[in-house]
């Protein structure tokens, strides 16, 4: 059978792949349109496969939003200009509508079916692979929700709308002006990217981490000799300033500087008409606590010509 021109473009226009990979898979299953989308789904997982123990580290932050609920995503690709993709950024924003809807478990979210399509996420993620020619990975995914007040989100170095570097989620529940209660949530949300607070409030601090700074600011006070009782309000005091630097609630407000997060809150419960409660934050940067690979450039050049 003949293929022709209109077949192949019909062919990549089905999957994304490329003119040469479509005329030889329209050729391999004698012009049927199906066989050939099944050939190059398998083409494209073989590559995936292949591709799936690369270091994806860059990639984009998305964010998607609903009443009174959000959603903050990471999607990861090996390099900075697959994140400028069109194909990519809808890949981010469509695994973020999916989130939104089904909740910021991302191993569920994986499960659920991609928008307009029978596929899941996973496997519109694996798929992706092979058409876009990197690893990717869906990498995390949170949610943010409350009953009554405003979930706002905040996306920093942002390349389109509700897709970044950064994104932050920030909760305000209330039961009184929800677009007032919506801006302090995002001025708090800004605040929250540049200072990347540990814990809302005190007690939501990993005590593992208050007990490792008590030790060392023991150990500093006990080397100047002073008596155990003036050494503990020496601590106490350190630990006071350790909370203002890591709680959000304690923290000077980036906004401005002379209040607290916690006294900017309840400013602005003025606007608001009722009391204002601040339940969460979420932040995620691209690619924290991935390990990125050091490549040696000359290297991998050398080896691309060997091939």
């Amino acid at each position: 059978m003949s293929i022709t021109a209109a077949m192949v473009k019909e062919l990549r226009e089905l999957t994304g792949a490329g003119m040469m990979d479509c005329k030889a898979a329209l050729t391999e299953t004698n012009g049927n349109m199906e066989e050939a989308v099944d050939w190059l789904r398998k083409k494209g997982i073989s590559k995936a496969d292949k591709k799936a123990g690369r270091t994806a580290a860059e990639g984009l932050i998305g964010v998607d939003s609903g009443l009174r609920e959000a959603v903050v995503v990471e999607v990861n690709s090996e390099t900075d200009f697959v994140a400028r993709n069109d194909q990519f950024q809808d890949l981010v924003r469509n695994i973020a509508k999916v989130a939104l809807a089904f909740g910021g478990d991302q191993a569920k979210v994986e499960h659920e079916k991609y928008p307009g399509n029978e596929k899941t996420v996973a496997e519109v993620v694996k798929d992706a692979v092979g058409t876009i020619g990197e690893n990717i990975s869906f990498r995390r995914a949170a949610k943010l929700s409350v009953s009554q007040g405003a979930v706002a989100t905040y996306v920093h170095n942002a390349v389109a709308d509700g897709l970044g570097k950064l994104g932050v989620l920030v909760a305000v529940e209330t039961s009184g002006n929800a677009e007032a209660a919506n801006a302090i949530a995002r001025q708090v949300a800004m605040h929250v990217a540049a200072t990347n607070p540990m814990s809302l409030d005190v007690d939501a601090l990993d005590p593992a981490a208050v007990e490792r700074e008590k030790a060392i600011f023991s150990d500093q006070a006990r080397q100047s000799g002073k008596p155990e009782n003036i050494i503990e309000k020496m601590v106490e005091g350190r630990l006071r300033k350790f909370y203002e630097e890591v709680v959000l609630l304690k923290q000077a407000f980036v906004l401005n500087p002379d209040i607290t997060v916690e006294k900017a809150l309840k400013d602005a419960e003025k606007e608001i008409g009722a009391p204002a409660k601040l339940t969460g934050f979420v932040r995620f940067a691209l690619g924290e606590g991935i390990e990125k690979e050091v490549s040696d450039f000359a290297a991998e050049v050398a080896a691309t010509v060997k091939k």
